[in-house]
């Protein structure tokens, strides 16, 4: 029983820390692996890019403008795209015709 209290408090606590979004600069926007925990002001993750060079952070709503990218959600401003490839459900689906 008292692990199951030690597991709802961590549960807790993780969710009250708030937003986590990707942080970094680059010319890259698929190399972000950097994280941080946003502050209680900053409700959107965000991504901005100018003359090739990507920033990714938090922010407020109220600076999500034309030409900024926020999202609302946990590390939502990812830096790899999480959609499934057409080669992944080709090869996934050949695997299957084979052993099925």
């Amino acid at each position: 029983m008292q692990l199951y209290g030690a597991l709802v408090l961590l549960v807790t606590l993780s969710a009250a820390l708030g937003l986590k979004c990707y942080q970094c600069t680059g010319s890259k926007t698929r190399s972000c692996p950097d994280s941080t925990t946003c502050s209680a002001s900053e409700d959107h993750c965000a991504t901005v890019k100018v003359n090739n060079l990507y920033n990714k952070g938090c922010l407020n709503n109220a600076l999500c403008v034309q030409g900024v990218d926020c999202c609302k959600g946990d590390l939502c401003n990812g830096a790899i795209p999480t959609g499934s490839s057409v080669l992944l459900l080709l090869v996934s689906s050949a695997i299957m015709t084979v052993f099925l």
